[in-house]
């Protein structure tokens, strides 16, 4: 496979989780994050696929001071942020009632897109287990349990 198909199915990958995880946060938060149709679903999942490439890193590098105080959550009103703005710039087709549900979104979108990047190995999460022959300590040891590299 040419590296140009593999960038793209990446891309296409990546959009379908945040897509779904978009979806899982407005069917939680049906009252407050509304949705008409599937297709302005996909577009706003797109928009914030957009505005997360070219806008948050730009918001991360201002915001670095309180990213390092608070540990990396202010990473989440950064998230929530992004999300209000796709729903201002969506107009009717896409909403988000206030910051605060905005906030909730953005972390149902984290969670499900962490679970899902995991469980399909999108996220370049790699865990693998080995069998290394160990000099044995015990006289009942062979020296061939399991040991987990992350």
């Amino acid at each position: 496979m040419q590296p140009g198909t593999r960038k793209f199915l990446r891309f296409l990958g990546n959009w379908a989780i945040n897509t779904l995880a978009v979806a899982v946060a407005a069917i939680i938060l049906h009252n407050h994050i509304h949705c008409d149709k599937p297709a302005d679903l996909i577009i706003a999942s797109l928009l914030l696929g957009i505005l997360n490439a070219f806008v948050r890193p730009i918001l991360i590098l201002l915001a670095l001071p309180l990213l390092i105080f608070t540990l990396g959550l202010f990473t989440l009103v950064i998230n929530a942020l992004l999300l209000y703005f796709v729903g201002v710039l969506m107009g009717p087709y896409f909403q988000v009632d206030s910051f605060g549900f905005a906030f909730l979104g953005a972390l149902i979108i984290s969670i499900v897109s962490i679970a899902l990047n995991i469980l399909t190995g999108a996220g370049g999460t790699r865990i693998t287990i080995h069998r290394r022959p160990r000099p044995p300590q015990d006289p009942h040891d062979d020296g061939n349990g399991p040991v987990i590299d992350v």
